[in-house]
């Protein structure tokens, strides 16, 4: 499973990047609006330095809502890097514009996923990542996990390219859940990445290698 990470932080990034397990980057409006980054030109600027960082895919969404709108965005956004994949929103222009760019080669991820009628439509339209946002269902009492069930069952199928890529991860439990399902990619925080390190075990049973090599070699 690929990990990507779902922030706008460059020393975040870096940090993941730094860790050796980093395989992609995913952003969002408010992801950009929390690092006080405003202004097109800032933006644009912002994602380039991003794909300076990371060796893989990096999600930039656009701002449009309609077809016109989004095909100038998403082209825009695109000759930035290579690494670049335009995020399009679900909504029926939306899936026109996943349409387009996958006709051009462009790669695209369809944001915004809250059932499998929607990853599927995506899927049809040739996105090439589909992200199911697991923990904003898991806030209206719907199992998300549920629905990364559904979708791997539905492109499995049907032999679909298109990736799912968990969004909306909250905790390590979401990560292992999503891995054992069999999600192509999960992105999340810096710290839900990190939480997968820890285990008291690990802790008690490195002091005690520490303090019986301390005494052999007092």
């Amino acid at each position: 499973m690929k990990f990507f990470i779902d922030t706008a932080n460059l020393k975040e990034i870096q940090e993941a990047q730094d860790l050796g397990v980093l395989d992609g980057v995913t952003t969002n409006p408010s992801l950009m609006a929390k690092e006080g980054i405003s202004g097109k030109n800032n933006v644009l600027k912002h994602y380039k330095a991003i794909c300076e960082i990371v060796d893989g895919d990096v999600s930039a969404e656009v701002i449009a809502t309609d077809f016109e709108g989004m095909i100038r965005e998403g082209e825009e956004l695109a000759e930035l890097d290579d690494k670049i994949v335009v995020k399009i929103p679900m909504i029926k222009d939306g899936v026109k514009a996943l349409r387009y760019f996958s006709e051009k080669g462009i790669k695209t991820n369809c944001t915004l996923i809250f059932s499998a009628g929607q990853a599927l439509l995506a899927a049809k339209a040739g996105a090439s990542y589909v992200s199911p946002f697991i923990g904003r269902l898991d806030d209206i009492s719907f199992d998300g996990i549920e629905l990364i069930e559904q979708i791997r069952t539905i492109y499995d199928n049907y032999g679909f390219d298109t990736e799912i890529l968990a969004a909306s991860v909250r905790h390590p439990i979401h990560i292992i859940r999503c891995a054992e399902i069999g999600a192509d990619v999960m992105t999340g925080p810096l710290s839900a990445i990190t939480a997968l390190l820890k285990h008291p075990l690990t802790d008690i049973g490195l002091e005690k290698f520490l303090s019986d090599h301390a005494k052999t070699n007092a």
